[in-house]
């Protein structure tokens, strides 16, 4: 226990160190020109190569999420056709919480009964889901990067200091997190975690620098979609850390209508629905100041996200925190956030008491729920203190 104490400490420090050090260079770096928001070559000069073709994160984690639960398949027909059903075998090296399978369903007995070669699917028990959770964690943090603000994507996770820090700093604390719950699978586990971060990493720059889209500044109602969709994707990830990467396929039938609802509003605000502006609308310098301060919360909180979770679990919860704060700190040092800062103050403070509101108002089996909570929460109510409190500036911004 002391060596996982020490690991996920050393994660907090040195992901807290490259995110502070890291981050603002992505955030100033000149954002990579994508597909759609490159200009179109004149008919007479046509280019010697033709343009890479746009790829949505969207796209990369529905394609890993598909994977995931095809996974939960065949790992509950293995289970049901090779131990007549009975996790006992695995679960007794885990906490309570894990493998509710569906191992009753027809379907599942169907699938169990034509498996070919059953003993060839024993990998689906953790195995499958160790190579396959960080491609899904972080294209799900690319997604609200991109529906945040296209060209920051490509500016944060086109940087390959970022992404390869990023990336090292979640297969650590995955690592750990994998030895704290020791079994007969962890080498393997941590081996295929390694070989894992060293396929997403290349997948998540490819990905990020063939986004389409340009630099997106919202006004409040662009703030509001925005945590709309922040919501839709954090609970879309709780849905399927319980029902999938713990291996509850039987709770699917209990969460499939806030799923359902978030994949709607995510259909819903998709960029390719919203109508172009004619031109670009004027926001008070408060509204602009949230915007900035989002952009870069996102970009310093990446590296370090992980490991401040598990921090606050496995290790010193106080280092944690502090680390947490030191980040917060830096996302407010910026200019534009100085020339705002008292409306902004006023519309933080009362976003961080609309944050504990939600955060505090239901018991929630997962801490994350309460946590995505507070981090919708604190925006929107942010943005709409902002609304009636903002003088909208002369200009748009930049």
């Amino acid at each position: 226990m002391k060596t996982t104490v020490l690991l996920v400490d050393a994660a907090v420090l040195g992901s807290t160190g490259a995110a502070l050090l890291l981050g603002p260079r992505a955030l100033r770096a000149p954002a990579p020109a994508s597909a759609i928001a490159r200009p179109a070559p004149a008919p007479e000069a046509a280019p010697a190569t033709a343009p890479p073709a746009s790829l949505r994160p969207e796209v990369l984690l529905a394609a890993v999420t598909a994977l995931i639960y095809l996974n939960q398949l065949l790992c509950s027909a293995y289970l049901l056709r090779v131990h007549g059903g009975d996790t006992g075998y695995v679960t007794r090296y885990l906490p309570p919480g894990w493998f509710a399978e569906p191992t009753g369903h027809p379907a599942v007995r169907a699938l169990a009964a034509h498996l070919p070669a059953p003993g060839l699917f024993a990998p689906t028990v953790l195995r499958v889901q160790a190579f396959l959770e960080l491609p899904f964690v972080l294209p799900a943090y690319a997604t609200v990067l991109h529906r945040l603000s296209p060209a920051l994507l490509r500016r944060v996770l086109g940087s390959p200091a970022l992404v390869w820090t990023t990336t090292a700093s979640y297969t650590l604390v995955f690592a750990v997190v994998e030895w704290a719950l020791h079994n007969p699978w962890t080498l393997q586990d941590v081996a295929i975690r390694a070989l894992s971060a060293l396929c997403t990493a290349p997948l998540l720059l490819r990905t990020a620098r063939r986004a389409p889209g340009t630099e997106r500044r919202p006004g409040t109602l662009g703030l509001l979609r925005f945590a709309a969709e922040l919501w839709a994707v954090g609970t879309l990830v709780m849905v399927v850390y319980d029902t999938a990467l713990l291996y509850n396929l039987r709770h699917l039938s209990g969460r499939w209508p806030e799923a359902a609802l978030a994949l709607a509003v995510l259909a819903v605000t998709a960029p390719g629905r919203r109508r172009p502006a004619a031109a670009p609308t004027a926001v008070g310098p408060g509204t602009a100041a949230l915007t900035v301060l989002l952009h870069r919360a996102l970009v310093l909180f990446l590296p370090p996200a992980l490991a401040v979770r598990y921090g606050l679990g496995y290790a010193h919860p106080q280092l944690s925190a502090a680390a947490a704060l030191l980040v917060a700190l830096a996302a407010l040092a910026d200019h534009r956030i100085r020339a705002a800062a008292l409306p902004l103050a006023l519309a933080c403070t009362v976003g961080l008491a609309a944050a504990l509101l939600a955060l505090h108002l239901r018991h929630d089996t997962y801490p994350e729920s309460g946590l995505l909570r507070a981090m919708v929460a604190l925006p929107a109510a942010a943005a709409l203190l902002l609304a009636l409190t903002d003088r909208p500036a002369r200009t748009a911004p930049a």
